[in-house]
């Protein structure tokens, strides 16, 4: 039997529909924005700029193809963000299995160290971190900017990860101990199988971060040999005049790879981050 709301129930909930129906209007539509001023000329683009095309043509991409290595840049940014989401996960899964299962001494405060770094500014970090990699004699490289990319995104997959190994039940473990199993074929085989949804949480927020971060890449690079995506757009951009129309299509090439990861993957980011917050 079906209870029938009076109308003054039903006044809240239209609140609420219309409330969410312009939280996604307000940000879908940035998005839709930069995709159709992609297709239009700039004169287009000043005279109107929430106008229609008038006709659908891809004059801009080709231009922004021809202004800027933006090919180059776009693989160098699937190789670093590629590298540092499997080794991000891969090191940081062991990390969040051993805090979640093991008990040793100093556990709790190193765990509060590390996830500590989750308040501190990215800029906070630029001194050191270019220090660093000078020191390594990574500069310029990929292999410098995938080693920072993966202890940038340390906290939030350690926090991501921890929470996810410790609503594994205690019993899968004990039951693999049990058949002879080791800490090796305990953690690749069973552990991490059951928390895929952890993992992949944690993979989709690394290559978000990774795919679409500037500050450090411009710090850290000064060749198209390293030099990722979002550093692309610098081309479209001089003292006196601005190409708009190529500028909004690299800013699609560089957005629309980020946009589909995330819609691919979005059910299991948002029911492991819940599941983490109410574990605790």
């Amino acid at each position: 039997m079906t209870i029938k709301k009076n109308p003054r129930e039903k006044i809240p909930v239209l609140f609420i529909y219309v409330f969410l129906i312009l939280c996604v209007c307000v940000a879908l539509f940035p998005i839709a924005w930069v995709i159709m001023s992609s297709f239009k000329t700039n004169a287009e683009i000043l005279s109107s700029g929430i106008s229609l095309p008038s006709s659908v043509s891809f004059r801009g991409y080709a231009e922004a193809l021809r202004i800027s290595p933006i090919l180059r840049y776009f693989w160098n940014s699937v190789v670093i963000t590629s590298f540092t989401t499997f080794f991000n996960v891969l090191f940081l899964s062991m990390a969040g299995y051993v805090f979640a299962r093991y008990r040793f001494r100093g556990k709790d405060t190193l765990y509060f160290v590390l996830s500590l770094s989750l308040v501190i500014p990215m800029t906070a970090l630029l001194h050191p971190v270019y220090m660093t990699v000078n020191a390594l004699k990574t500069a310029n490289t990929k292999t410098g900017l995938v080693l920072v990319y993966t202890a940038l995104n340390l906290p939030i997959s350690l926090l991501i990860l921890r929470s996810a190994f410790q609503a594994v039940p205690a019993s899968l473990e004990e039951a693999a101990v049990m058949d002879g199993a080791g800490f090796a074929r305990t953690f690749f085989q069973i552990m991490m199988p059951v928390a895929k949804g952890g993992l992949t949480s944690a993979g989709v927020l690394t290559f978000l971060n990774c795919w679409n971060e500037f500050t450090f890449a411009l710090v850290l690079t000064s060749s198209q040999s390293a030099r990722t995506l979002p550093l692309s757009l610098s081309y479209f951009t001089s003292q006196f005049s601005f190409n708009y129309t190529a500028m909004f299509a690299a800013i699609t090439i560089a957005v629309i790879p980020s946009i589909v990861v995330f819609a691919l993957f979005q059910e299991q980011v948002v029911s492991s981050l819940t599941a983490g917050a109410v574990k605790g």
